[in-house]
């Protein structure tokens, strides 16, 4: 089973790489199952329902999210009644929506996806190591194959978790910090694992955002607001193959595909 995760999707440009190319992509490596991290589609800052409709209907079977995910005021409706839109599993009791949702493939294939955060230089959540093992226990009778998105700032604590989860689960991918990191690998005991998967949309850029706009703030510190950038789009992610049998991977692969590429792809398989 081929499980593809889409890194960060920052503004238009992200979105577009995905409108445009994402069937194209699915069918060259023979995708069973899409997961992005959308909280930051909406601008660079949030996601509406309008753009997470737009992006289920492009293929993209859950959206992850992370300290963004409430930046936009409407997002408190959609997320109560999308469950295939998750927010961090370790948000205090109260917070609308769910942080994990079991999906199943085109084939019938159950697949739990867990969303879970950070505390190092971030909000101040509840313990993402001891709820993360509750939940992995709880979905183990549902789904053998489950994938997680940890989206978090330190490199320490992204690795600290896939250590903490080798073996439990299918995977760990990082998020967050919006540049892939080229360290992913099958850790031991058999859970692929890579600490940033990347970010889908432009990249020259400062992480998704206007480079002129982010060095006026890092140059004067002064405030200046975030604008999505437009220019050098790229598709940036990890491909997980995983045993049905036992849930563990056994292969994975960073990928970063240009628009050009993409489209590419899309005529090919058209």
């Amino acid at each position: 089973m081929n499980i593809l995760f889409v890194g960060d999707i920052v503004g238009r440009a992200g979105r577009e790489l995905v409108k445009k190319g994402l069937k194209g992509l699915v069918a060259e490596h023979d995708v069973d199952l899409v997961v992005a991290n959308a909280e930051n589609t909406a601008a660079g800052f949030g996601i509406t329902r309008d753009i997470g409709n737009e992006l289920l209907a492009c293929g993209v079977d859950v959206m992850t999210s992370g300290n963004h995910i409430w930046d936009k005021k409407e997002v408190f409706d959609y997320i109560a009644s999308e469950p295939r839109l998750l927010r961090p599993a370790n948000f205090p009791a109260g917070a609308p929506g769910h942080g994990v949702h079991v999906v199943r493939t085109r084939m019938g294939m159950a697949v739990g996806i867990i969303n879970i955060m950070g505390r190092v230089h971030m909000a101040p959540l509840d313990d993402p190591f001891a709820l993360v093992a509750r939940e992995v226990e709880a979905l183990r009778p549902r789904a053998r194959i489950i994938f997680v998105d940890f989206h978090a700032e330190a490199t320490s604590e992204k690795m600290a978790m896939g250590w903490h989860l080798d073996g439990r689960v299918t995977a760990v991918a990082g998020t967050h910090t919006h540049v892939q990191t080229a360290d992913e690998r099958i850790l031991p005991q058999g859970t692929a694992y890579i600490t940033d998967a990347g970010m889908t949309g432009a990249h020259d850029a400062i992480i998704g955002m206007d480079k002129d706009i982010s060095l006026v703030r890092f140059r004067t510190g002064l405030s200046a607001r975030f604008e999505p950038a437009t220019e050098n789009p790229r598709l940036n992610g990890v491909l997980i193959e995983a045993d049905e049998q036992s849930g563990l991977a056994t292969a994975v692969q960073r990928i970063s595909y240009s628009l050009a590429a993409l489209l590419d792809l899309t005529q090919r398989h058209a």
